[in-house]
């Protein structure tokens, strides 16, 4: 059993197993600070040996500890339950990252455009280089710091780099507070930062098109070139560059401000994915996303998209192919999604989505993959549509609550609430077509669905009628007395915390969890 790579946020679980054919074996968790109070968590996912596109997985259980504090100790308990034999328990400690910083009393050195050259090459483990006010050229940085005494580079008053910033193969390095007009690119680097920077990216803003590991991005302001039109829709249209990109393990994006490009975070597709497990993706500000706001494809396991905030995209979140999973899509908030909230293609395996909401233009929640659609959890999501259109030479749908067609037997969603401006309610999840909720309710696993319209928020909400309308950011939290509140189910770990008789469905508790901050702090 292991917990590989642990970010300041979220612990990944990995027990391998042998055996257990008919899949009925079951690993409950709990997790605690160290010396403290148990606390129930989801169980592990059970994730059968497979392959896909290019990848294969081992017969294992797998899951995610959420919601950690950084730099902190934890006891994890699992216990095995398997009725045909083979029950154990076991309890590991591990500690979360801490938030990257400069190494306490570090020498801080004064560089200007003029000595920047000189200072750099003179930079030594633990050193802050304060970048002054003005113009730098773009520049490859090699030099690496070590655990405790990163290099810095930072400024408070206004440095422009204007050009690239290359980083190949260093460690321990921290860019903060910088304007960079290019790209940000890090390749083979570990334990690197940028925070609270501005990147006015020409084409990429900051990028791994090689393995690395335990990156931070936090808290930037990243600008594209792409324009919200439809000539920029999808993958094929006129549309530039990743915001974020990453490829490897350990890396955490959160509270980034990004519009503008094709995809505004995304990891590598292919065979160019290596390692994409154990990543935070969490707090963002992401608008105006030609192809996905968020692009979760090849994630290997543990990949946690959580809290983000998405205003006008081609397609929302992209998972083609989760492989084997789990894969979390947990409160993502979205608003103008075109064709998909979630794009679950190329036979995606493990997808876990909860407590989303979503208001978009055409099918409320649409998966369009032509390939079956396994292993998916869908539990307390918030889906409203309405009538669609053609964008692009893409449907958006008819304004159906569901169009599930691709989801199997493996699949089951259940307390979801779904609406569609067009005042009918049909729809399709598997083989099961359905024109009521009634319908719904007895034909598909959605035992406990809801029906809910746009007068269930609490200010006023615009159903997006216009898609290629760049739409400011709405208010998509519930108001008292919508049908969505009280009527989720409880989830360990994910809704905790909750008022009144039961958690609300969606990504918003009612006069409960604290408001998120998307973009930077």
């Amino acid at each position: 059993m292991t917990l590989p790579f642990p970010t300041m946020q979220s612990l990944s679980v990995e027990w391998a197993i042998s055996g257990d054919a008919n899949l009925n074996g079951i690993v409950k968790m709990r997790y605690r600070p160290a010396g403290g109070s148990w606390r129930d968590a989801m169980a592990l996912r059970r994730v059968p040996a497979g392959s896909n596109a290019g990848f294969s997985w081992a017969n294992r259980h797998s899951g995610s500890l959420l919601d950690l504090q950084p730099a902190t100790s934890y006891d994890v308990e699992l216990t095995l339950t398997d009725p045909d034999g083979g029950s154990t328990k076991k309890v590991v400690a591990v500690r979360t990252r801490a938030v990257p910083a400069p190494m306490a009393n570090a020498p801080v050195k004064a560089v200007t455009p003029s000595n920047f050259n000189s200072m750099a090459a003179a930079a030594r483990p633990g050193d802050v280089l304060q970048l002054g006010a003005g113009t730098y050229n773009g520049f490859n940085w090699v030099k690496s710091g070590v655990e405790g005494k990163p290099v810095v580079i930072r400024s408070s008053a206004g440095a422009v780099i204007n050009g690239n910033i290359d980083m190949f193969d260093q460690s321990h390095v921290q860019l903060s507070g910088l304007t960079v007009n290019g790209r940000i690119r890090l390749n083979r680097t570990k334990h690197v930062a940028v925070t609270r920077s501005t990147i006015n990216a020409s084409t990429d803003g900051i990028v791994h098109y090689l393995r690395s590991e335990n990156s931070y991005f936090a808290d930037n302001v990243i600008n594209g070139k792409t324009v919200w039109r439809e000539s920029s829709m999808g993958v094929n249209g006129d549309n530039v560059g990743e915001g974020i990109l990453v490829t490897g393990p350990g890396h955490v994006i959160r509270n980034n401000r990004i519009s503008g490009f094709r995809d505004n975070i995304s990891l590598l597709e292919a065979s160019e994915a290596v390692d994409q497990y154990s990543i935070d993706i969490l707090y963002n500000d992401l608008r105006n996303a030609a192809d996905d706001a968020v692009e979760a494809d090849f994630c290997f396991h543990n990949c946690r998209v959580m809290r983000n905030r998405i205003t006008n995209a081609f397609q929302g979140i992209s998972s083609q192919p989760s492989l084997g999973g789990p894969t979390y899509f947990i409160r993502n908030a979205m608003y103008n999604i075109v064709l998909s909230a979630f794009k679950l293609n190329n036979g995606s395996i493990g997808d876990v989505i909860l407590h989303n909401t979503v208001v978009k233009n055409g099918d409320g929640f649409g998966v369009y993959a032509g390939a079956p659609v396994r292993r998916a959890v869908i539990r307390n999501n918030l889906f409203i549509g309405g009538p669609g259109g053609t964008y692009a030479g893409y449907s958006s749908g008819s304004g159906k609550v569901t169009s599930l067609s691709d989801f199997d037997a493996t699949s089951s969603a259940d307390h979801d609430a779904y609406g569609s401006t067009t005042g009918g309610f049909s729809g399709q999840i598997g083989s099961a077509r359905f024109t009521s909720l009634a319908a719904l309710r007895s034909s598909t696993t959605e035992k406990n669905a809801l029906q809910v319209g746009l007068d269930g928020f609490s200010a006023g909400v615009a159903y997006p009628s216009s898609p290629m309308t760049a739409y400011g950011v709405p208010d998509l939290q519930l108001k008292s007395g919508s049908p969505a509140v009280d009527a989720a189910s409880r989830i360990p770990n994910v809704n905790d915390g909750f008022k009144g008789t039961g958690p609300d469905i969606g990504a918003y508790e009612v006069g409960g969890l604290v408001f998120p901050v998307y973009g930077p702090r």
